[in-house]
């Protein structure tokens, strides 16, 4: 989204669990787009509020899990707040070798990339 739109939104990533470190899977995926996730860090719903991140003062909340989405369902039932569902592909254990996964989570990101394309528009210098 960043790499995208910029500074266009205030966007931030959360999901139900932030126990787990981001894929490197995911990790080389992406950077083959230009996009660096090896300094990411997963975090909870939870833990954005706990730091001080009002989910209500966001817009939009996409889910790409059943799970997350209905968190988010959850979180922001007393709140006008648009939440929508991407059914994308959940690589995790799909593949036999590297190629293999890396293909999956390919497919992954590209669904991704296609649906922020579809929802947000073609970025203004369309780096990707």
């Amino acid at each position: 989204m960043k790499k995208l739109y910029g500074q266009k939104a205030y966007v931030q990533s959360a999901g139900v669990k932030n126990d787990m470190e981001i894929d490197g899977f995911s990790i080389t995926v992406c950077r083959e787009m230009g996009i660096e996730l090896s300094k990411h860090r997963s975090r909870s719903f939870e833990e954005m509020r706990d730091w001080g991140d009002d989910l209500t003062q966001f817009d939009l909340i996409i889910a790409l899990s059943p799970a997350s989405q209905r968190m988010a369902l959850e979180l922001t039932r007393f709140h006008h707040l648009e939440i929508e569902y991407w059914p994308v592909l959940d690589p995790t254990g799909l593949g036999d070798g590297r190629e293999a996964k890396l293909a999956a989570y390919r497919q992954t990101r590209d669904q991704i990339h296609s649906r922020m394309l579809v929802r947000f528009g073609p970025p203004e210098e369309e780096e990707l």
